[in-house]
């Protein structure tokens, strides 16, 4: 199984400009609000046509541009799971499954039979969507999404209308149900948790361009521009000045700092996540910065502190801890200062 997509289409605030490929696996596509993450499920499905490019999926060309090729949706083979289920709210569970089956009547009744035993929908057959919960919804989607045996399935959001405690138990029984899946599956959200949980590989647009593209463990340990860091949850970033080839001041911060890495010709910012700074004592040494005006904020398993490292920052710094660690290492005690530990520091492009 094998997706290629490379495809250009003018929006109203940007250009969407997107060219990735996806092998046997889940991909996901991360990115904030409006930078083209639906818009590039909905060219893929058909539902959108882009102004040029070229979709191939396994072997099979959906859309190319050059050779006028642009397959209808319902020659695509691609399952499409909409943010909101876009369920028929006049059809019963069992109609919106076989919506878009087109089966013998013996075939699809068996088809039905065996997808709401698989989603867990037995009982509910002749229910309406108004009747049923987000779960049994969600359910209901996925199925319907699969029930023409597609070769791919795109999910767009599908845990963002759901509170946590039903998006944590969905998220288990979602990688319970594709596990027998043998497509290609494209994720998209604005969750890093989901990413990072459901995907191996990623892709990060930021206003319609590729950002970067890598496997999820690689995004997060060093995600190589600013924008990726951002969305990957980094709260801690500075513009730098390069003062040797191992050795930077980070500006917003005031202090210098010692890398692992040498520093590539065009990194232009560094970055440390909250939970990689050391609570230390006094110091003056590179890579120890002063704990100024501190704000204790804490969360539900873990505490949070505030900070600035000097006189006149804009944005406070991150640290974050277990509980245990604040109460028995820490003696619920703010720190003089913290330690970034060399190789902790993300060495990070603008775009």
């Amino acid at each position: 199984m094998s997706l290629q997509v490379n495809l250009q289409k003018s929006l109203r605030d940007f250009t969407l400009n997107v060219a990735f490929e996806a092998d046997r696996d889940v991909m996901g596509i991360l990115g904030a609000s409006g930078c083209g993450k639906s818009m590039t499920l909905k060219c893929i499905a058909g539902i959108e046509t882009p102004d040029t490019g070229r979709i191939v999926l396994n072997g099979r060309v959906l859309f190319d541009s050059k050779e006028k090729i642009n397959l209808p949706p319902q020659k695509r083979r691609v399952g499409y799971l909409f943010q909101n289920y876009a369920l028929f709210p006049n059809m019963t569970v069992r109609q919106n499954i076989g919506a878009g089956l087109f089966l013998p009547r013996e075939d699809k009744q068996s088809r039905l039979s065996e997808l709401l035993r698989l989603f867990q929908l037995e009982g509910l057959e002749d229910r309406y969507p108004r009747e049923l919960s987000g779960g049994q919804q969600q359910r209901v989607a996925l199925a319907r999404s699969l029930a023409a045996e597609p070769e791919m399935l795109m999910l767009d959001e599908p845990f963002s209308a759901l509170d946590e405690y039903l998006k944590e138990n969905l998220q288990n029984e979602f990688i319970r149900l594709l596990d027998s899946y043998e497509g290609d599956i494209l994720l998209v959200t604005h969750s890093r948790d989901e990413i990072y949980c459901l995907c191996r590989e990623a892709v990060v647009l930021q206003e319609g361009q590729v950002a970067i593209h890598a496997p999820v463990k690689e995004l997060f340990r060093a995600p190589g521009n600013l924008a990726a860091a951002r969305l990957s949850g980094c709260k801690n970033l500075s513009a730098i000045k390069k003062l040797g080839d191992r050795t930077l001041r980070a500006l917003e911060w005031g202090v210098v700092l010692e890398t692992e890495e040498e520093i590539p010709e065009g990194i232009g910012y560094v970055g440390i996540r909250a939970h990689d700074l050391v609570p230390a004592g006094a110091g003056t040494g590179k890579n120890w910065i002063p704990c100024h005006y501190p704000r204790l904020q804490e969360a539900l398993f873990e505490q949070v502190l505030l900070f600035t490292a000097r006189e006149g920052q804009r944005e406070a710094l991150w640290w974050k801890g277990s509980k245990e660690y604040w109460q028995d290492e820490m003696k619920e005690q703010v720190p003089e200062g913290f330690y970034l530990p060399p190789e902790c520091l993300m060495l990070l492009r603008e775009s």
